[in-house]
C-alpha cells in the first residue's frame, strides 16, 4: 500500500482530476474500476472520483510497488529527488530534477520583480524561452521550478502532483515581465486574471515612422502553422479561422525616422504586436519576421540589432479584495530597460528613455 497526503497545492480539486496528474500512465477507465474495488481509498474509504480534495487528506493506493511506479511514471532508483509517497517497505517513489537544476544553473540574467507564497512575477531577458518548443529545450519554467527548489529543496514532493509554471509566454526573443505561479491557488488566480483580461501588459519599443498619436487599432489574425507566421486582416476572410485582436498604442518619444511607443495588448495572440504594427505599416526595428528588411539589416550592421525590440515593460494588477490576489490588488510592477533597449534608442537619437 502506498499513500500521499494532500498539500495546499492538491487540495480544492476533484479528487479523479487529482489522479489523473499523480498517474499519468493510468487510463480514466482503470481509475474508475480502482475506486470502485477500493484499490484507491479516500480517507480509508471508498470514493467516486467527484470528491473535492481538502488539506490534510489521505489517498491511499492498493498496489505493488512495481505497479505503482508504472502508473505513476516514477522510478525507484537513480539521481532524482523524492516524492511524498511512501511504501509498504518505506521505499519513496522519485522522479528526476536534472533538467531543474541544470535551468538554473545555466540561464543567467533572470531577475526577480516581485516575489510572494503564491506568485513570482519574473524579467526574462531576450533569447530564453518562457516555455518548452521540444523537449530538449529549457525554459524559464524549468528555471523557475531550479530556482524554488534551491530555496526549499522540500518542494520536490509535490512536483508529481503540481508543478510551478509561467503563466503568460513572450516569444523568445521578446524581453521582460513573466507571471508565474508558485501555487496552485497562485496559477489559477493569475489565468483566471489573463483569461478574463484584468491585467493590463504594456509593452516597450521603436517602430518605423513616426506615430503622433495615441489609438487602438482591431484586426483578425489568422496563424499559418507550418511557417509559424501570422497575417493581420482588416476584414475577416470568411474561413473561419481568424481571431479578433485589438492593440492600443501611445508615441512617448520620437527620432528622425522611428517612434518610441507604449504599446498595450488588450486581446494577447501570438505575434499580435509585431504583426499588427507591421500590417499599419509601422513594424518594429529588428523585426526580421514581419519587419522592414532594409532598416533591419542597417540596424544589424550600425548597432548590432538581431531581433525584435519588444520589452514586455509593466503588469497592472487588477483591484481585488480576497484571497491570493489581495496582496496586489491595483499594484503595478516595472521590468527595466535591457541594456540593448538603452543602447539602440540612444544610437537612434532618442535623448531620453523612460
Amino acid at each position: 500500500m502506498q499513500s500521499v497526503t494532500i498539500g495546499n497545492n492538491q487540495a480544492g480539486q476533484r479528487l479523479d482530476k487529482f489522479l489523473h496528474k499523480f498517474m499519468p500512465e493510468a487510463g480514466t477507465g482503470f481509475l474508475y474500476k480502482m475506486l470502485r474495488k477500493k484499490n484507491i481509498t479516500l480517507n480509508g474509504k471508498k470514493a467516486e472520483g467527484a470528491e473535492i480534495l481538502v488539506l490534510g487528506d489521505t489517498v491511499s493506493f492498493y498496489f505493488s510497488d512495481e505497479t505503482f511506479c508504472k502508473f505513476t511514471g516514477a522510478s525507484l532508483t537513480g539521481n532524482e529527488c523524492c516524492c511524498n509517497i511512501t511504501g509498504e517497505q518505506g521505499k519513496s517513489s522519485r522522479i528526476p530534477i536534472n533538467e531543474y537544476e541544470k535551468a538554473y544553473s545555466t540561464l543567467h540574467g533572470i531577475n526577480i520583480i516581485y516575489e510572494d507564497d503564491n506568485i513570482l512575477i519574473a524579467c526574462k531577458p531576450a533569447g530564453i524561452l518562457s516555455q518548452k518548443a521540444a523537449n530538449s529545450d529549457i525554459s524559464l519554467n524549468e528555471w523557475l521550478i531550479g530556482y524554488l527548489l534551491a530555496k526549499d529543496p522540500s518542494l520536490c514532493k509535490e512536483l508529481n502532483t503540481f508543478r510551478p509554471s509561467v503563466c503568460n509566454r513572450l516569444d523568445r526573443n521578446t524581453s521582460g515581465i513573466v507571471l508565474c505561479g508558485k501555487s496552485l491557488a497562485g496559477s489559477q488566480y493569475l489565468s483566471k486574471c489573463i483569461k478574463e483580461r484584468s491585467i493590463r501588459k504594456f509593452y516597450r519599443t521603436i517602430c518605423v515612422g513616426r506615430l503622433e498619436q495615441k489609438a487602438t487599432v482591431k484586426g483578425y489574425l489568422e496563424k499559418d502553422v507550418s511557417r509559424n507566421k501570422v497575417t493581420v486582416l482588416e476584414t475577416p476572410s470568411g474561413s473561419g479561422k481568424q481571431k479578433v485582436i485589438e492593440t492600443s498604442y501611445c508615441p512617448i518619444g520620437f527620432s528622425e525616422k522611428y517612434t518610441l511607443l507604449e504599446v498595450e495588448l488588450i486581446t494577447g495572440k501570438t505575434h499580435q504586436i509585431r504583426a499588427h504594427l507591421a500590417s499599419i505599416g509601422h513594424p518594429l526595428i529588428g523585426d526580421f519576421k514581419y519587419g522592414n528588411e532594409n532598416t533591419n539589416d542597417l540596424l544589424k550592421k550600425k548597432l548590432h540589432l538581431k531581433y525584435q525590440l519588444l520589452h514586455a515593460y509593466r503588469v497592472v494588477f487588477p483591484s481585488c479584495a480576497e484571497g491570493v490576489g489581495a496582496v496586489l490588488s491595483k499594484k503595478e510592477f516595472f521590468a527595466p530597460y535591457p541594456q540593448q533597449f538603452k543602447a539602440v534608442s540612444e544610437g537612434l537619437g532618442f535623448t531620453t528613455v523612460r
